[in-house]
């Protein structure tokens, strides 16, 4: 999905096989709290310029509409399951998962006023269907067959399909709600005249041409409370201000001179790891915030090429790769190893390709291709896109799988993102480095769009077992918990085949000036950053 950032237990009353507020606090809650005179202004590098739900799919708009629109369900501090939101329950009513209905908390409101109705909820969810603009999440919306209101406060779902993530999917923007009375049906609003029902409402927006030219981008939204927010988030502020910066180095000054009180996890890696060193050394006033990403790093083959389309050059590579030193060399550990295609912090995660492949072991990555009767020195070309730490990543990979004289590696890089992004669908690249940043933390969303055969990645990989019988059989299960086992069955066969091998997952660094407060209560691997939860202590 989105280009950066993004997300275990849950809160109590978190589930998928029924949420509900009961025992999660009071619905009636006013989005008041500790707020007077308390203005913040947070730095980020995610550059957006759509604010309509049905044509954003950016992490740089999800960081505003998650804070300025409600949907059905959301995902608490800390959860991987999502709880109430406008809802005040929702559940699959069959065995099957192919059914699910929510009911709506009454008497809620858009900032406009207007009321928030069921139909609302089917109008947003109908119209981001129909409008299925090419850069927005109608995907994530596609096994929803229909959507009915019945009478203004519960909306039932009829899905086409088993699909026990679609209430991750809901409580993401894809399922935001709009107002029918506002937004057209067939095309997006203008981001000047964007209406919510979440906590904060939009007061102004200022854009910007990014350097190198392009289209305008967002370089400042200015938000503020919204007083017909009826839901249960207590805002610790007056006033929430998001700055937009092309450069991280722009982003570090406006930092260090005051401009902005905090960033998102948007520094570069060296300068965030130098930031925490030199609060663990008492050389810093600022205090960075160390918490969970689920953003995951992969090398991924194209199995469709003559060489990498044997899986003993793949497993002697996977034999190879030395996550650790990656970690610590290149990355300056602002990134963990990982040895899943689930990151840690989201169910179904586990260590897969340690447990078959364990450290790098040159005299075992021999033994798969001799074996299979390879002829030695493997000649491979390695490509990756632009990367945040130059060249190192990827020659640091090259050394790495020339140990012991096994491959003979090309490196090579392309910096123009369309262009990489169009080879790898051409099936140009034999082994390439990419990114995935997961658009709700369920472990099918780490592996259906990844390693099927209809991979965004294009591996040309698929097997049946997975595709059409596990991934399946894990979207019949509402229990996400129960579902772990086929995923552990999915991972077995990754492991053994090796379409990807899962590099490192980053880890999230928030810097904040002293006087900020609240920063660790909304970093963690869901992606959803709290504004509310950010407050200034004027003392």
């Amino acid at each position: 999905m989105k280009t950066s950032a993004e997300r275990l237990a849950a809160l109590g009353c978190a589930g998928l096989v029924a949420v509900t507020v009961a025992g999660c606090g009071s619905v009636t809650d006013a989005v008041k709290g500790d707020s007077g005179g308390k203005s913040i202004t947070m730095g980020t590098r995610g550059l957006t310029s759509v604010l309509d739900p049905a044509g954003a799919y950016d992490s740089g708009a999800w960081l505003l509409l998650s804070n300025t629109y409600q949907s059905l369900l959301t995902f608490p501090a800390a959860a991987s399951n999502p709880a109430p939101d406008a809802a005040q329950s929702c559940e699959f009513t069959g065995g099957d998962a192919t059914q699910y209905r929510c009911v709506l908390r009454p008497g809620q409101k858009f900032s406009n006023g207007h009321p928030l109705t069921a139909a609302d909820v089917v109008y947003s969810i109908e119209r981001t269907k129909k409008i299925k603009d090419p850069n927005g999440p109608a995907g994530l919306l596609d096994t929803i067959k229909s959507v009915e209101a019945k009478g203004d406060n519960e909306v039932v779902f009829q899905l086409s399909t088993a699909d026990a993530t679609l209430p991750a999917k809901l409580a993401t923007p894809a399922g935001a709600i709009v107002d029918h009375q506002v937004f057209p049906a067939d095309k997006l609003l203008d981001n000047e005249k964007i209406v919510g029902s979440g906590p904060y409402k939009f007061d102004s927006i200022e854009t910007m041409t990014p350097e190198g030219g392009g289209a305008k981008v967002l370089a400042k939204a200015v938000l503020t409370p919204n007083d017909k927010y009826a839901g249960g988030a207590k805002l610790q502020n007056s006033k929430f201000t998001v700055r937009y910066f092309d450069k991280a180095s722009d982003l570090k000054d406006a930092l260090d001179k005051g401009d902005v009180d905090l960033t998102d996890n948007s520094l570069e890696p060296n300068t965030a790891s130098q930031l925490l060193s030199d609060q663990q050394g008492g050389k810093t006033d600022l205090n960075v915030v160390e918490g969970s990403s689920s953003d995951a790093s992969f090398i991924a083959f194209n199995t469709k090429d003559e060489t990498t389309g044997n899986v003993a050059v793949r497993q002697a590579a996977a034999q190879l790769i030395d996550r650790k030193a990656l970690a610590r060399d290149v990355f300056a550990r602002t990134v963990e190893p990982l040895y899943s295609m689930v990151p840690t912090g989201v169910t179904g995660h586990n260590t897969a390709f340690y447990d078959k492949y364990g450290d790098q072991d040159v005299s075992k990555a021999k033994a798969y291709l001799t074996a299979a009767k390879v002829p030695l020195p493997v000649k491979l070309t390695l490509t990756s896109g632009r990367s945040r730490t130059g060249n190192s990543e990827i020659d640091t990979l090259k050394k790495q799988l020339e140990a012991g004289g096994l491959f003979q590696v090309t490196a090579q890089v392309e910096s123009d993102p369309g262009a990489y992004q169009k080879g790898r669908s051409e099936g140009k690249y034999q082994a390439y480095l990419v990114a995935w940043a997961a658009d709700y933390p369920d472990p099918d969303n780490f592996i259906a769009p990844l390693v099927t055969g209809g991979s965004i990645f294009h591996t040309g990989w698929d097997d049946p077992r997975i595709s059409q019988k596990l991934l399946l059989e894990g979207l019949k299960q509402a229990d996400r918990g129960a579902a772990v086992a086929t995923y552990n069955q999915v991972q077995s066969i990754l492991v053994d085949n090796v379409p990807m091998i899962p590099l490192f997952q980053n880890k999230a660094f928030y810097a904040a000036k002293p006087y900020v407060t609240g920063v660790e209560s909304t970093v963690d691997s869901t992606g959803v950053f709290r504004f509310w939860e950010i407050g200034r202590n004027n003392k």
